[in-house]
């Protein structure tokens, strides 16, 4: 194995192209807002860039509803910023991944306007066309999944929105096509790819009802083992991987739909993806029991050529801080990042974590995700994740000379990217630090992990390991101050980096809501 392998031991960072820099003063982050950008991620450490969808799109779902796989959204910039931005990334050693959405096109690209004309045309069979509605199977966001199309005087399926029809992935040709989009990136440079909702691609080719079960909307109340997860998924990524495998150092990882850990790792290694998301970090407490019940999970099953991943944040999910800070006081961010950085996998970062960004607050009438309107005050949607990156403290927040597609968060004043470079006990500088440390010691990269303590009610503390190092991650996750585990009281071991800014020495008591990383000494 390489000892530096990027998409294993480096740091993936996630920009939402839409809310990173607007270049152009239109109130859109675009691509050259992000190659403008790019001194400061490298200054960050991380080794790249995971950019959601930038392609042409009626934006009903806001950039995954894609009406041409292959081309530029002219409010994104054109080809050739794309091919500016991916030239500029990697002068500077850091790799671009591109979103993929080929579960699904927007009802308004090409294939699908041809496919609805008639049931006689070349791409009649490319969605998945009934004469009746067949089943029992509910969109994600709400409704039965199955819409009545006039001019074919038939229903289509689509999972998430009417304006996103699911593309038939039994048809040889539309298999095809999208392996081709895959290969036209590749040719250009890609360095990989996040495949949305991957595990939806195939349907069951009968179309059966889903068995039901209990839960709150109409979707939650079946077990979707028909719509998802279908044996033929493995025949695919057998043939993704050959692809990705021709090339140097490329990647795949997928968005699993319905995530966990075993889910994610069937999907796995070698002949399948290099890796698949398991968000279970997304719904634990600020609680160190139940992190570490997730750690241990994930490693029991991503072990051995299965390589594990972290995520805290990202598009869809409310922000790490909202989640466990208390109001504007990063104690707790700053240690669900430590340990976010220093586990066993690769840890995946959503732009302004580093500075502790929190989710904005929307009125009911600003709520512009389609599934926060129909389901609110349930569900408000996703759009408070999305806020425009706070850069400094000028108006609208450096994003932007006008006003963004979306509020920046009022605390943009004091919270920002300038202000934190000031600050030397910042997030920001910490986050960088912290990811110094990854590149600085093999032990955070590849080195084994065992926790200090089984079933820690405070304090969480894990070992990582090589022949050559040992390192200690200690995170205190309660609001006193707590004693070191006896395992590091009884051993020699040099401080390497404390969250707190009056840490005497590497045996000190822990401090409320410190982070603290140490090295054995040899």
């Amino acid at each position: 194995m390489p000892d530096f392998l990027w998409w294993r031991d480096g740091v993936i960072y996630q920009i939402y192209p839409r809310s990173f820099a607007d270049s152009n003063g239109n109130g859109l982050g675009d691509l050259p807002g992000i190659t403008a950008h790019l001194d400061y991620l490298s200054d960050l450490g991380i080794d790249a860039i995971w950019l959601s969808p930038f392609y042409p799109t009626p934006d009903a779902d806001f950039g995954y509803d894609i009406s041409d796989h292959t081309d530029v959204d002219l409010r994104f910039g054109t080809m050739g910023d794309f091919d500016n931005l991916l030239a500029e990334a990697h002068k500077r050693n850091i790799r671009v991944v591109l979103d993929l959405v080929l579960n699904h096109t927007s009802d308004q690209h090409p294939w699908f306007l041809e496919s609805r004309a008639s049931r006689k045309n070349p791409k009649s069979d490319w969605y998945i066309w009934q004469d009746h509605i067949p089943n029992n199977w509910q969109s994600v966001f709400g409704g039965r999944a199955w819409t009545y199309a006039p001019e074919r005087e038939q229903y289509f399926y689509h999972m998430f929105l009417t304006e996103q029809p699911d593309l038939n992935w039994h048809n040889p040709e539309v298999r095809q096509a999208q392996l081709d989009v895959i290969r036209f990136w590749l040719e250009r440079g890609v360095d990989g790819f996040r495949l949305d909702v991957f595990n939806l691609y195939f349907k069951d080719a009968m179309l059966r009802n889903n068995p039901k079960k209990l839960g709150l909307r109409p979707f939650d109340q079946q077990r979707h083992i028909y719509d998802a997860d279908r044996p033929e998924m493995i025949a695919l990524l057998n043939e993704l991987r050959s692809m990705m495998d021709s090339y140097t150092e490329r990647y795949a990882v997928g968005e699993t739909f319905i995530a966990s850990p075993e889910k994610a790792a069937w999907y796995s290694g070698p002949g399948k993806l290099h890796a698949a998301f398991n968000f279970d970090f997304t719904f634990r407490r600020y609680n160190p029991s139940q992190f570490l019940e997730s750690i241990q999970r994930w490693d029991q099953f991503a072990s051995g050529e299965i390589w594990p991943n972290y995520v805290l944040s990202n598009h869809d999910i409310v922000r790490a801080a909202s989640r466990y800070a208390k109001g504007e006081d990063d104690g707790r961010a700053k240690v669900v990042l430590a340990m976010l950085l220093t586990l066993r996998g690769t840890p995946f970062l959503y732009y302004g974590e580093e500075i502790g960004m929190r989710d904005i607050s929307l009125k009911r009438s600003e709520i512009l995700d389609p599934p926060g309107q129909r389901y609110w005050p349930l569900y408000k949607g996703r759009d408070a994740c999305r806020s425009p990156m706070q850069w400094d403290d000028s108006p609208f927040a450096g994003f932007s000379t006008v006003k963004p597609w979306l509020p920046v968060h009022p605390n943009y004043a004091t919270r920002n990217v300038a202000a934190q470079l000031e600050q030397p006990d910042s997030i920001l500088h910490f986050t960088r630090r912290l990811i110094s440390l990854r590149k600085e010691y093999p032990a955070l990269q590849h080195g084994a992990i065992t926790a200090m303590t089984p079933k820690p009610r405070k304090v969480l503390a894990y070992l990582r390991k090589t022949h050559e190092q040992t390192i200690a991650v200690v995170l205190n996750f309660s609001g006193s101050k707590e004693s070191l585990d006896s395992a590091i009281q009884n051993s020699s071991w040099n401080l390497l980096l404390s969250s707190s800014t009056t840490v005497g020495n590497a045996r000190s008591p822990l401090e409320p809501h410190e982070a603290r990383i140490l090295v054995e000494e040899t």
